[in-house]
């Protein structure tokens, strides 16, 4: 039923009250990095205070926006829809606050770049290096993927390459390169083999040989086993180093097999140093993702670094 008042027009319904520009900044911030203590760092907030705002905008609302975990933050349905809505606008709007960028005499905040420790010092510096001359610096940390995304979501670095495909949507990412897995051992070994054993005998070929490997677990031989022989690798490394660049050098002076990517030991694989024991028509591919966080400052030195890297790496 419609109320009407004293001359019999009816009442307007009450009007929502807008929402409050600052608690949808700190909303998408804990949207994209996935935790309150994350976001604040982004925004320059304390933890309560994210918390305490994002409480606020839920309160005004109606419904909630995350799923509090052990862990961070899940984002509900509605979170997912309102982010939708929120983020062009307010990141448009970060740009026209922040358009003055810095004065002419300040320049541009450094570059956080960060990956694994072996392609960054193979192929990301020296692709980067000319960069300097234009002002660039830079600032390299090596890692895991699943730890450097966090880092990148909670604002510790502007970029990061990622091995595996970036999962939800709190990041933007594209392909930045192909790596091939190889085979490989040191001359001296791949005589003791035998040439031409490990393509008609498979892995039977390579029982008893010491195995190099990255990590106790096998993960990059495991998986050249699987894709290329279609059987589990079983056994335990003779070495592991947690540098595939270490992994390289025991190889080369002798200590065994290992699977490395190609771009890694091409100069090996050159020389004579190394020997492929296999050319499978097939062999194991890996894509890395050059990952960067939407609405991600607008520092000049990010694009110039990016624009490189997606220039340089197809010839990685």
């Amino acid at each position: 039923m419609v109320h009407g008042n004293s001359n019999g027009s009816p009442h307007p319904a009450p009007a929502a009250a807008p929402l409050d520009l600052s608690l949808l900044r700190t909303f998408l911030a804990v949207h994209r990095a996935g935790s309150f203590t994350a976001a604040g760092r982004l925004l320059g907030l304390s933890q309560p205070t994210v918390t305490t705002q994002i409480r606020s905008l839920e309160t005004q609302l109606g419904r909630e926006l995350f799923e509090r975990r052990s862990r961070g933050v899940v984002p509900t349905p509605v979170a997912d829809q309102l982010a939708a809505q929120v983020a062009a606008p307010l990141d448009a709007l970060a740009v026209v606050a922040d358009r003055a960028g810095p004065g002419p005499d300040q320049s541009p905040e450094p570059v956080h770049i960060a990956g694994p420790a072996e392609l960054l010092c193979t192929r990301v510096l020296p692709a980067l290096a000319p960069l300097t001359g234009e002002g660039v610096r830079l600032r390299v940390s090596p890692g895991l993927t699943d730890e450097l995304l966090d880092g990148l979501r909670g604002g510790r670095f502007d970029l990061v390459i990622a091995t595996a495909r970036p999962r939800g949507r709190t990041l933007t990412w594209e392909p930045l390169a192909d790596e091939e897995f190889v085979l490989v051992a040191a001359p001296a070994w791949a005589e003791r083999i035998g040439a031409g054993r490990v393509t008609a005998e498979g892995p039977a070929a390579l029982h008893g040989v010491p195995l190099v490997s990255y990590a106790e677990d096998l993960p990059i031989a495991r998986r050249y086993w699987r894709h290329v022989f279609g059987t589990r690798l079983g056994g335990q490394a003779a070495i592991t180093a947690p540098d595939l660049r270490g992994v390289l050098a025991a190889v080369v002076a002798g200590a065994g097999i290992t699977v490395l990517p190609r771009y890694l030991c091409l100069d090996e694989l050159a020389s004579g140093a190394l020997v492929p024991l296999l050319a499978p028509e097939d062999p194991p591919i890996n894509t890395s993702y050059l990952t960067r966080r939407p609405g991600s400052p607008d520092n000049p030195h990010v694009t110039l670094v990016r624009e490189r890297l997606l220039r340089a790496a197809p010839a990685w």
